[in-house]
């Protein structure tokens, strides 16, 4: 019996299929298609499952644990164009937030300062919220989000751009772009933030750490009324270790500010509201802009001494330099004094240098003495000796030094 159902199975079969042949090829070839794209989903890049739900790696996942963060807790990140740096920032469950990783920036766009319009390549400075919207699993550019530039503050002061992002692929046009695996760790910490019920994460990006050492460097740089700015919302975390509150009135960030009427809102471009910023972190922020701006004054007042210095060095090179003329600057030549045969080198070079100090005054600027070593002129001691005291040498002139005539009493004898 067993048998007999064996061998009926196929014919049954076989007639089943050639019965609804067209409407089996069909559910067959979207079974295939079907198990195509599951695998797809399932394993991506050699099993390691599709990019965007990939675990962050295991030593962050180390990082975490020794820091006493939940895999969920909120996060915050840091930008530094200078130093080229990316700073993940996670709230432990102290309710403070730590440094997590820092990654290096693989490219980034422009120079130091803001973006100010669609297609001059510069990457965006500021403060930026970041929400599930704007993060991208399906980037041309490995994993990406964007930064939701132009924000409230871009926006008053029109400037203008779109789809600046942080992403993979380590080709940057205006964005911050990371390295593959590097994007796939920042993914993951996002997205696991949200999953813990983050509702948007900060970005701040700066020029450079906001140190005084690095605000005198670039005291002289057009944007520093901006990163002054900046400075404050940096301030306010480096004191708090939490993200601040940014609002934007009257054109400029305010950082933990709340209004005195409450529900009258913060307005980009019309005039702030009363507000007040809680005395501890106002009094903080305070004392670290205090101590802050003094040293900034001091290392200002030392790169303008040693600017000046170096200043003056290369005038007066400079002017020593077209004193002696160049080869082939016959011009430079004949209005300098050549010295004579006879005159030393120490007098050539203190002529040189007194030309270039009568420049000097005239243009308003000192010019050191140069030395060089003394060298005897053409003749020489033992020349100027035989002059002197030889009978038959010629008469010695009236400049040499001060010796009398030569006398004696030998009488020739008389010629035969």
């Amino acid at each position: 019996m067993v048998f007999g159902r064996r061998l009926k199975t196929p014919a049954a079969l076989q007639k089943r299929v050639t019965g609804n042949g067209a409407g089996k090829a069909v559910r067959l070839g979207s079974l295939v298609i079907a198990a195509g794209v599951l695998a797809a989903c399932q394993a991506d890049e050699f099993g390691a499952g599709p990019k965007h739900l990939r675990p962050v790696s295991d030593s962050i996942k180390r990082k975490m644990t020794d820091l006493n963060m939940s895999s969920t807790s909120p996060i915050m990140i840091r930008i530094f164009k200078e130093e080229s740096e990316l700073e993940v920032w996670k709230q432990t469950r102290t309710g403070k937030y730590k440094k997590l990783e820092e990654f290096e920036i693989c490219k980034w766009s422009g120079k130091l300062g803001p973006k100010f319009k669609e297609g001059d390549r510069q990457a965006p400075e500021g403060f930026y919220e970041i929400t599930p919207a704007l993060m991208n699993p399906n980037s041309s550019y490995h994993l990406a989000f964007n930064l939701g530039y132009p924000n409230k503050y871009d926006r008053a002061h029109g400037r203008t751009g779109s789809h600046l992002m942080v992403h993979g692929a380590c080709s940057s046009r205006g964005c911050y772009a990371m390295t593959d695996e590097q994007v796939e760790d920042i993914y993951a910490l996002a997205r696991e933030s949200f999953k813990g019920g983050q509702k948007s994460f900060q970005v701040q990006a700066f020029p450079f750490r906001m140190t005084p050492e690095n605000m005198a460097r670039h005291r002289d740089n057009e944007h520093l009324d901006y990163w002054n700015m900046l400075k404050t919302g940096y301030d306010h975390f480096e004191v708090t270790q939490t993200p601040p509150k940014v609002s934007v009135c009257e054109k400029k960030y305010v950082f933990d500010a709340t209004t005195l009427v409450e529900g009258v809102p913060f307005r980009a471009s019309a005039k702030c509201p009363e507000y007040q910023v809680h005395p501890s972190i106002s009094s903080a922020v305070a004392s670290k802009q205090s101590k802050d701006d003094e040293k900034f004054q001091q290392l200002a007042a030392r790169f303008d001494a040693r600017e000046e210095r170096q200043q003056r060095r290369d005038e007066r090179n400079k002017r020593i330099a077209e004193v002696f003329g160049n080869a082939g600057d016959e011009t430079e030549i004949t209005t300098a004094k050549i010295p004579s045969a006879d005159q030393p080198a120490s007098e050539a070079a203190a002529s040189a240098v007194a030309a270039a100090d009568a420049q000097g005054e005239t243009e308003g600027t000192a010019v050191e003495t140069a030395f060089a070593p003394q060298e005897q002129s053409r003749g020489g001691v033992a020349g100027r000796f035989l002059k002197r005291w030889v009978p038959f040498g010629s008469k010695p002139t009236e400049a040499e030094a001060g010796v009398g005539p030569i006398t004696t009493d030998i009488v020739p004898g008389a010629k035969p």
